[in-house]
């Protein structure tokens, strides 16, 4: 069987997903133009050695419509022959494009492929691609009490799993801590890749870290998600989740580099991980943020590793309560749990998160010495991608 390689993984630093972030001035195409030049670039490829472009991006109108992948790969140059598409798993949309490059790799049908994401939150507004639609008939006879919004969701997580409030903010100070550390150790030095957004100097760190963040200051936060008709129809929750507990809305774009083995070793380039396993599920659609749950358990049980045998967790920071019920679930060292900060400091620019996470595990994995790293990410509608790969 053939084994599919990441050679290389790139990002666009954070910007603030609202009017005046400092990438809100760039075209998502743009954005993810970016990242794709920068992996060609970076390894002396021509854009006509690349099969496929596969990119993940979930509000697919306005700027990101009519297959924003296919847009991307025009505006880098790229030679009109490459195709690309463009995927939508919810937030998990660059990780599962990142799954259908590898698979196809493995397949046989692919020999290089790029697989990535981009959002801008800041021109297309999360939610936008839904907006005006009904509810399916089928949808509201199956669940007559109606489903949530992600955030009531994350309320509910952290009522079942008994997660205090305070818990939940020192989580999110710490995630600011991690990111900061890394950046001042230069951690991400090689997966960032500076842009240039309309001034005179590239934007080259993340705009959401906020490395002052403390507990006492989070507990001044308000809870962002409770109304009044929300309170009647959950009156168990306290209401904990707030913006510091939630990863904010976030412009970026991200990309790997997936190749068989023996075309990089052919090329002379040299693979920084293997793909091992893969896993998709579903879940409650209410609780929504709880399938990296089962997702871990499935892929560890179709990997034949177990828990013990995984040296760094990426498990994305959509509310603190995600990761917090995961540890929970798994019991992992706290140190190996998204040990550079995670979306709560990093954003949460959704069709780009998974391939930022699959940079940040390739590169920790690599800085620590470890061999295999998972991936897990909830995704919106009750799911949730895991991927696992092996240090090379």
């Amino acid at each position: 069987m053939r084994s599919a390689v990441i050679v290389d993984a790139v990002r666009t630093p954070s910007g603030r997903g609202k009017p005046g972030g400092a990438l809100s001035g760039l075209h998502p195409a743009d954005l993810a133009a970016a990242v794709l030049t920068t992996l060609l670039e970076r390894n002396g490829l021509d854009s006509a050695q690349v099969d496929d472009v596969i990119l993940g991006c979930v509000s697919q109108v306005g700027d990101q419509a009519m297959n924003i992948a296919r847009h991307a790969v025009l505006a880098a140059g790229f030679d009109e022959k490459v195709p690309a598409t463009t995927v939508d798993r919810q937030c998990g949309s660059s990780q599962q494009a990142a799954h259908f490059a590898a698979q196809g790799v493995i397949a046989g049908a692919y020999d290089i492929v790029i697989a990535g994401g981009v959002e801008s939150m800041s021109r297309v507004p999360l939610g936008s691609s839904g907006a005006g639609g009904s509810v399916p008939e089928g949808i509201r006879h199956r669940y007559p009490d109606g489903l949530v919004n992600q955030g009531v969701s994350a309320e509910l997580i952290a009522d079942r799993w008994g997660l205090a409030r305070g818990e939940l903010d020192a989580y999110a100070a710490e995630s600011h801590r991690r990111a900061a550390a890394a950046w001042r150790h230069g951690w991400f030095d090689r997966q960032v890749t500076p842009i240039y957004a309309g001034g005179s100097d590239a934007v080259a760190f993340d705009e959401t870290v906020r490395e002052g963040t403390t507990v006492d200051a989070l507990a001044g936060l308000s809870p962002v998600f409770r109304t009044d008709a929300l309170a009647a129809r959950f009156p168990q929750l306290e209401w904990r989740i707030t913006a510091g507990s939630s990863s904010p809305l976030t412009d970026a774009a991200s990309a790997t580099l997936i190749m068989a083995e023996e075309t990089a070793s052919a090329l002379g380039l040299t693979p920084r991980a293997r793909f091992h396993s893969f896993a998709v599920v579903g879940d409650d659609p209410l609780l929504m943020l709880t399938g990296p749950i089962p997702a871990t358990r499935r892929i560890l049980d179709r990997s034949g590793l177990s828990i013990s045998d995984i040296d760094v967790f990426e498990v994305n920071e959509a509310f603190a309560s995600v990761p917090l019920a995961w540890q929970r679930e798994f019991d992992v060292d706290p140190e190996a749990l998204n040990p550079w900060g995670g979306a709560i400091a990093l954003g949460h620019a959704v069709g780009a998160s998974g391939t930022r996470l699959m940079a940040t595990l390739v590169d920790a994995l690599e800085q620590r010495g470890g061999r295999y790293g998972l991936q897990t990410m909830c995704e919106g509608g009750g799911l949730a991608n895991a991927t696992i790969l092996e240090r090379l």
